[in-house]
Parts: structure tokens; C-alpha cells; sequence
């Protein structure tokens, strides 16, 4: 069980890491660029913080999953990612939109992609951490 939880801890970091990129870096570029006074300049970007903090998520995510879901399978995993991704999409997307002046379609995009950012990992733990 152990190999099984390290194993879906590092697919799930590089899959919330390539969807991190696609959202972030692609679909909300420009929202990001017009919103350049509300973050930090790219030199001052702490990116090995946000690797550590993906990581640590991708951790927590497995490890409850293989530790405290019993119903081992891919759709128990899955409805455990969309429940986990609509928990971080909620809060960051809309709670973040509370907050701060941020465009309404990123809120949205936030919110989406952490639900889809839920799911992928669900279906990935449900798919490698089974009975």
C-alpha cells in the first residue's frame, strides 16, 4: 500500500503540475497581465514555495485517500477528488473573489479548475491505490 501511496503522490503533483501550467500560465495569462498590479513580478515569484505547497496537497490528497477511504476504486476515487476539488475550488476561486479585485472569469476559471484539478487526481489514486 505504502509504494501504491508514494506512486499516486508523484503522479498526482505532476498532474496538478501540468494543469497548474494550462490554467495558469495559458488560459488565465491575460487575466493574469491585466491584473499585474494584485501579484508579485515574476523575478519575485516564490516558485519552489508553490512546488513545496503542490506537493504537500498532493500528499494530503493521497494519503487520506489510501488511509482513510475504504471503498478503494475508481469512481470512490473520483467522487473523493470532485468532493476535495469542489472544497479548494470554492475557497480559492470564490472566496478569493470575496476578497480581492480580481475579474469574475478568473473566480470561474479558479473554481473549475480546481473541480477538474480534483477529479484527475481522484480518477489517478482511485486508479493506482485500489483493494
Amino acid at each position: 500500500m505504502l509504494k501504491k501511496t508514494v506512486l499516486s503522490v508523484i503522479a498526482v503533483f505532476v498532474a496538478w503540475s501540468v494543469l497548474d501550467f494550462l490554467i495558469h500560465g495559458v488560459i488565465l495569462k491575460s487575466a493574469y497581465e491585466a491584473t499585474a498590479n494584485l501579484w508579485r513580478p515574476m523575478n519575485e515569484m516564490k516558485m519552489n514555495v508553490m512546488h513545496v505547497a503542490v506537493f504537500i496537497a498532493s500528499f494530503s490528497f493521497a494519503w487520506i485517500y489510501g488511509r482513510m477511504i475504504s471503498n478503494k476504486s475508481i469512481a470512490t476515487g473520483l467522487r473523493y477528488g470532485l468532493w476535495w476539488g469542489l472544497g479548494a475550488g470554492v475557497s480559492m476561486g470564490y472566496g478569493t473573489y470575496s476578497v480581492m479585485p480580481i475579474p469574475y472569469l478568473m473566480a470561474l476559471v479558479w473554481f473549475l479548475g480546481s473541480l477538474m484539478e480534483g477529479a484527475v487526481a481522484g480518477l489517478i489514486v482511485g486508479g493506482i491505490v485500489k483493494e
